[in-house]
């Protein structure tokens, strides 16, 4: 097969480009195609692919300010040729989805989420405090026509695989389409747990607004822990100025450093919702418990306490609080601190192989045979 890998952007390694790793090692020889390619930003694995951008990659202040593009994102994305390719393979969160195959070609796309921006994160990302006049003015007119573009670009699609039984949710809320689940990769093996655990509680995340940091660091100015925070993004300075001294920002960190962050922390806090959520993934796999908010793709990976005890699962791999606010995340942190003896790491690491990446590789390798057999 003659196969063409699609994805929105290339501007760093997060978890939907770990997923277009694992595509790029079963189809060695496929074309990638993507919005922009900021070189240097993502693995080799990804960098020694034949890749082609579109016209976004040369409008002004591109690499920096791409997202301020996103009305010109469906005809970018459409004006690829694709003619003469048998498989269509994205990893779409935005509008990789939407490329035009030919009508004799197989079209499958992974589906992180449905595009957050304009279905129920808009809000987040264009509501009162969170972006400019003109900007909230704008996307009143440019927000229907996403959303239409977003839904109707699917049908091009023949078979829709999402990233957790959440995101399936809200593919068929929005698309009203099925879509089959397949949960992305983490590379469980690279993490390990310690004896030697520390003091600090730890996030790791972007600076983004659905990340909700701002409720963590509320909440342990109040407690006084304390807080260790890896990562950057748009509202890192805003995030700056509300902490305490008790809190660490430590930007994004280098592998070893990680891991390391991982398997001493007292605990991984996970204050946002997320569509699957890959951090708390590889916190388990370092044998440490997570302390989620209670919705989203953290319901299906991490076993609370209450459950464990009421389905006598003979494990628990963390705490949920259900409401997004400081108080909740307190209360939930306290009862961590009270029943820090249930948690075992070696057992919370076993229940974090389920997700590996070689699991992942496996199961979207036999589905894509299946699916283009029957084609």
């Amino acid at each position: 097969m003659k196969v063409a890998l699609i994805h929105d952007w290339l501007t760093g390694m997060r978890g939907g480009e770990k997923v277009l790793e694992v595509f790029c090692e079963l189809f060695p020889d496929a074309d990638l195609f993507t919005l922009l390619h900021i070189k240097g930003s993502v693995s080799r694995l990804i960098e020694d692919r034949s890749i082609k951008t579109s016209f976004i990659q040369k409008l002004p202040f591109v690499e920096k300010r791409y997202r301020h593009y996103l009305p010109l994102f469906p005809s970018a994305i459409e004006q690829f040729d694709l003619r003469g390719y048998d498989l269509i393979l994205s990893s779409s969160h935005c509008v990789a989805k939407g490329v035009i195959p030919s009508p004799d070609a197989v079209s499958i796309s992974y589906i992180h989420t449905p595009m957050r921006y304009v279905w129920d994160m808009y809000h987040d990302y264009f509501g009162r405090g969170r972006a400019g006049i003109f900007t909230r003015f704008a996307m009143l007119f440019v927000a229907n026509y996403l959303r239409k573009w977003d839904v109707d670009s699917t049908n091009r699609c023949d078979y829709l695989i999402a990233n957790s039984s959440h995101v399936a949710g809200r593919i068929k809320r929005y698309y009203n389409r099925d879509a089959d689940v397949i949960y992305p990769p983490v590379e469980v093996k690279r993490f390990n747990t310690s004896d030697a655990s520390a003091d600090f509680f730890l996030i790791v995340s972007a600076f983004a607004p659905y990340k909700r940091i701002d409720i963590a660091i509320e909440a342990f100015n109040k407690l006084g822990l304390p807080l260790k925070i890896v990562g950057n993004g748009q509202d890192e300075k805003r995030s700056k100025k509300m902490a305490g001294e008790n809190i660490e920002f430590l930007g994004w960190c280098n592998e070893d450093k990680l891991v390391e962050l991982y398997s001493r922390c007292r605990a991984l806090i996970f204050p946002g919702e997320e569509d699957f959520g890959i951090v708390p993934v590889e916190a388990m796999a370092s044998g440490r418990p997570v302390i989620a908010y209670g919705k989203g793709g953290a319901l299906e990976t991490v076993i609370p306490l209450e459950g464990a005890r009421v389905k006598d699962q003979g494990v628990a791999t963390g705490i949920f609080f259900y409401e997004q606010t400081p108080e909740a995340l307190i209360e939930a942190v306290r009862i961590f601190e009270k029943n820090q003896d249930s948690f075992y790491p070696k057992l919370i690491r076993k229940h974090a192989l389920k997700f590996d990446r070689e699991i992942f590789k496996e199961k979207i390798s036999d589905y894509i045979a299946g699916k283009c057999k029957d084609s």
